[in-house]
């Protein structure tokens, strides 16, 4: 696999990914088990959007000084494919948002524990989107027309999304809910944060366990989805995993941002499954005409905005709530 980005920015970047984790998890552990309020996951949020930014910038900086004028002259280039890389993955991440917050109100999960949820799954996203990443970027640096694989599945992909969008989902026929209900008892109520307890003398699973094995599955799926999307932007894995593991630390802010405004964004996934087919179009008409990244930065944020401003305005409204009853007097 080619790459652009030299060994000490990989090493800087490793050392970042470690230190942000340790962080928020030593946060985490201060807080207990805490309710996210909203201020607090948009102070959250910009503090990841400015740390993925600033990496950005840094990797910019890392290709314009590099003493290869080859590589150097690709440095705004390759910056733009991280940022549109970054883009497409926050935007995904969306619907992945929606299926979370379904799983857990389906589980009835008390606001204070679905952090430690959302944190765990953050660690398995990005081990197992690591590997992803580095087989897919092997496959398609020995099997090119690997890409059109991809591109047909995001074209379809994006069909079934739009076909599925504004429909109720049932978790109830999801079989992998069904399949782990099979092989693992689960108590009737959660206990703390942990997630086994003792019920009858027996030590069984609690529902919090269930959910995080969901939320874990889920982003297995959504990942496959997610990926390839970032693989018809670029073929250097550098920015298809930076980009994507960036995206991802900022996964639990942006799920309690979003999930206080979840009905303002019901048209949300019209718009990603509209982004899913130009992706895979893109990818299909690789070896006919390679769409400029720049042009698919703006594809993407166009229909992002125009969505999300059309979202809002045709928000359902919500009833106004009922005047209390004056107290009669005596």
């Amino acid at each position: 696999m080619n790459t652009v980005a030299p060994d000490w920015l990989w090493a800087f970047f490793i050392v970042s990914v470690l230190v942000a984790l340790f962080v928020d998890f030593v946060v985490l552990k201060k807080q207990g088990a805490h309710e996210v309020t909203v201020p607090e996951a948009v102070r959250w949020s910009i503090v990841w959007v400015a740390l993925s930014l600033a990496f950005n910038a840094l990797f910019w900086w890392a290709l314009k000084t590099h003493e290869d004028p080859a590589v150097a002259a690709e440095a705004n280039t390759r910056a733009f494919e991280f940022l549109t890389g970054y883009l497409i993955e926050k935007s995904l991440a969306v619907d992945n948002i929606f299926v979370f917050l379904m799983i857990f109100t389906y589980f009835s999960v008390p606001p204070a524990y679905q952090k430690r949820v959302l944190m765990i799954g953050i660690i398995g996203a990005i081990v197992l989107r690591t590997v992803m990443i580095l087989v897919g970027g092997l496959l398609i640096a020995k099997f090119h027309w690997i890409l059109y694989v991809f591109g047909a599945f995001l074209l379809l992909t994006g069909i079934k999304m739009w076909w599925a969008a504004g429909k109720e989902q049932d978790l109830e026929d999801n079989p992998a809910l069904k399949l782990l209900r099979r092989f693992m008892p689960v108590s009737k109520s959660f206990d703390g944060e942990k997630f086994w307890t003792v019920e009858n003398g027996k030590r069984i699973a609690t529902p919090l366990l269930m959910v995080v094995v969901l939320v874990g599955i889920t982003d297995v799926i959504f990942a496959v989805d997610s990926i390839p999307a970032i693989f018809a932007i670029t073929d250097d894995p550098f920015i298809v995993l930076t980009s994507n593991i960036f995206a991802i630390l900022g996964l639990r802010a942006m799920f309690f941002l979003l999930a206080a405004m979840a009905a303002k964004f019901h048209l949300l996934s019209y718009g990603l499954a509209v982004i899913l087919v130009f992706i895979g179009t893109k990818m299909l008409l690789i070896d006919v005409y390679k769409i400029p990244v720049l042009v698919s930065l703006g594809v993407v944020v166009g229909i992002l905005a125009i969505t999300m401003v059309w979202s809002v305005r045709t928000a359902p409204k919500l009833p106004e709530p009922k005047p209390k009853a004056l107290p009669q007097a005596n």
